[in-house]
């Protein structure tokens, strides 16, 4: 099955990359339930770096080194790191849930409960930025503590002006934390702050980015899709190229999202739902009329040139459904979700992905459905970068 997940090396990149696979699971934007997500977070990752659907302000990109820096100077043992830096997240909830702006708290709900602390969610973007210097992914580095801090006393012992004294796991030149933290933390960058997390945007691995772009050259846009952004015009010809196919992308796709959630409604014998969904397939359908000729033009080979990234595999058989759905679409407008050949497409990429589990044999996972499942339209992130963007602007005006 195409969405199996297997242990095929237990090294720390592939455990990592593992983690960030699973967590995906937990984000709303990602629910994928037509094996879509590999493209979608293709375009993500290169237009937005570092970023997770899950990830809400700026400001943690610094809590959590300031935590861990925190613990590393009480030379906390590996066997109790993990504990006592979860108690420090946690602490930080109630004081930032204090203040006038609070949106974006973890822990709003689960208070001392957390499960998802802001360290597992923002460690990926952490070490991307370079502001994380450890070599692997959050567990290791706990484990690896009491090693590192024998490495650094050893160091100190031979350091002889040529060699670096310590083994630095958090950048050199991370702003220090402010005297009165963690116990009155805010979500306001200082001005040193913001043009720290902008310089770190230069690294090898964000500089060609849009983001990266966004931060240095624009204003923040409140727009609901990063195509939208009032300066598009002076972006990047590759920047404009990927933000073109990601758009065709977004929009061709949404309708499969619709008539899927259409079949699901009819196989539950929810006919007044079955009927909004037509409704909804109509209307997406008149509206992406206005583009066929742009879309018939579309080059796929090209986009999956485009979207192609070393984090994400996209399957010959995610290629193949794309491929498929845009030519029904071309060829039959509106009145393609009362044709089999498209339901059945529809169908058959569910089954193939879920196997038993796939809502139109298992029942029990057809009546756990919700209603609709998949519908939210593709942003790449725009929401969670465009929060980033909105927070650095405000700490370089500080």
């Amino acid at each position: 099955m195409e969405s199996t997940l297997a242990w095929l090396d237990f090294n720390a990149a592939e455990r990592e990359r593992t983690q960030r696979v699973l967590a995906m699971f937990e984000e709303r934007e990602t629910r994928d339930e037509l094996g879509l997500g590999a493209i979608r977070d293709s375009f993500s990752d290169h237009l937005f770096p570092g970023t997770s659907t899950i990830q809400t302000r700026l400001r943690y990109l610094f809590f959590i080194p300031w935590i861990y820096l925190r613990l590393e100077r009480q030379r906390v043992p590996s066997r109790e790191i993990a504990a006592k830096a979860r108690k420090l997240e946690v602490t930080l909830t109630e004081p930032l849930l204090a203040e006038t702006d609070n949106a974006g708290v973890f822990g709003r709900l689960a208070k001392g409960e957390l499960k998802r602390l802001p360290s597992s969610v923002y460690w990926a973007g952490l070490r991307l930025y370079g502001i994380c210097l450890y070599p692997g992914a959050r567990e290791d580095y706990h484990r690896d503590l009491d090693a590192i801090y024998r490495r650094r006393d050893r160091a100190r012992h031979e350091a002889d002006g040529g060699r670096e004294p310590y083994q630095f796991t958090w950048h050199p030149k991370l702003p220090a934390a402010p005297p009165d933290f963690p116990e009155h933390p805010t979500f306001r960058l200082t001005r040193g702050e913001a043009q720290f997390f902008r310089d770190c945007l230069m690294g090898p691995a964000c500089r060609n980015s849009l983001l990266t772009h966004l931060a240095w050259h624009c204003e923040p846009a409140d727009v609901d899709y990063p195509w939208e952004h009032p300066r598009l015009a002076t972006f990047s010809e590759q920047h404009r190229q990927l933000l073109e196919n990601a758009r065709l992308f977004a929009r061709t796709m949404h309708g499969a999202a619709i008539l899927y959630n259409l079949l699901l409604a009819e196989a539950g014998m929810r006919n007044e739902l079955a009927a909004q969904y037509a409704n909804e397939f109509q209307a997406w359908s008149d509206d992406l009329a206005g583009e066929k000729r742009r879309i018939r033009e579309w080059d796929l080979h090209g986009l999956w040139e485009i979207a192609r990234h070393p984090n994400h595999s996209i399957t010959p058989w995610a290629r193949e459904f794309v491929k498929g759905w845009i030519r029904l679409w071309l060829d039959h407008g509106a009145g393609l979700w009362k044709r089999e050949d498209a339901r059945r497409l529809i169908r058959n990429r569910e089954r193939r992905l879920k196997g038993p589990r796939s809502r139109f044999v298992n029942r029990r996972a057809l009546e756990q459905w919700g209603g609709e499942a998949g519908l939210i339209p593709m942003s790449f992130r725009w929401y969670n970068a465009k929060t980033f963007l909105n927070d650095l602007a405000e700490g370089l005006k500080a």
